[in-house]
């Protein structure tokens, strides 16, 4: 299974459907929220160069934000990318 990271804010109504993608397809995934550790977005800008939220990467490489986690679903790629259909889903 696929190592996923997202970087969100509690706020956020993207990060809570690009979790509730996860959550559909039982994908764990880390959360790191970058408003209760300002000192991570420092480091999701430098991971994938942006800084809004969410930021998604899988085993490392950056996906983007959930406009582009719903396109890999769309096209039929997340699955791949994602080495899933089992697992449990959660955050941390």
């Amino acid at each position: 299974m696929a190592k996923v990271e997202l970087y969100t804010t509690g706020w956020c109504p993207f990060c809570v459907r690009a979790k509730q993608l996860l959550n559909s397809k039982n994908i764990p995934y880390h959360d790191t929220d970058v408003d209760r550790e300002p000192d991570q977005r420092a480091v999701m800008m430098q991971r994938g160069g942006a800084r809004t939220v969410p930021q998604i990467f899988i085993d490392d490489r950056p996906i983007g934000g959930c406009d582009e986690l719903y396109a890999l679903e769309r096209a039929g790629e997340l699955d791949s990318l994602l080495g899933a259909n089992s697992g449990e889903s959660g955050t941390k």
